[in-house]
């Protein structure tokens, strides 16, 4: 199939900034840093698993993120009813994020991705980062600004992962 052709700006996160600012920064330059990851790959490409037992896949990193959008900012912050399911996992298949890709349509899924991150634009818009989430989490009450930093660590952390296996795919390293 296909190549992804998508051509991603990442800005740098401005060195100073106000702290609203600042982790929105940061947040979107993680979401760009995993779309170039995936920029200029094949569907099959996308899907090339690790290393066996792992199911982790660069298009399942994608699945995976619009489902932690999803929930963090629709779900959690604003209180939406999102459903018992995600958008590719159920309570039967928990993971099914990572492991379902081998039929899916990774044009279809950097599409719901997209559009998850420009809901949870949406959500958190002009919140005050005091502002608590309308559901809480385990129990517990949570913030705008727990969130962020939450999502920043999330992204980055799977970049990480974006990272080795972008270069198993084709031996493309870098930021």
């Amino acid at each position: 199939m296909a190549a992804m052709t998508t051509t991603t700006t990442r800005i740098d996160p401005p060195m100073t900034a106000d702290e609203p600012a600042m982790l929105t920064a940061w947040l979107d330059y993680h979401r760009a840093t995993l779309a170039l990851k995936c920029e200029g790959l094949t569907d099959e490409q996308l899907k090339l698993r690790s290393v066996p037992p792992s199911t982790l896949s660069l298009l399942g990193l994608v699945r995976h993120m619009a489902e932690v959008e999803r929930y963090w900012f629709r779900t959690v912050l604003a209180g939406e009813d999102t459903g018992p399911n995600g958008l590719y996992w159920t309570r039967e298949d928990p993971d099914g994020d990572f492991d379902n890709v081998d039929g899916a349509d990774a044009a279809a899924d950097f599409a719901a991705w997209r559009a998850e991150v420009a809901a949870a634009r949406a959500a958190s818009e002009g919140l005050p980062l005091e502002t608590v989430a309308k559901r809480d989490r385990r129990g517990e009450q949570v913030t705008l600004r727990w969130i962020l930093v939450h999502m920043v660590e999330e992204y980055a952390r799977h970049n990480g992962h974006a990272d080795l296996l972008r270069e198993l795919v084709d031996g493309v390293t870098g930021e």
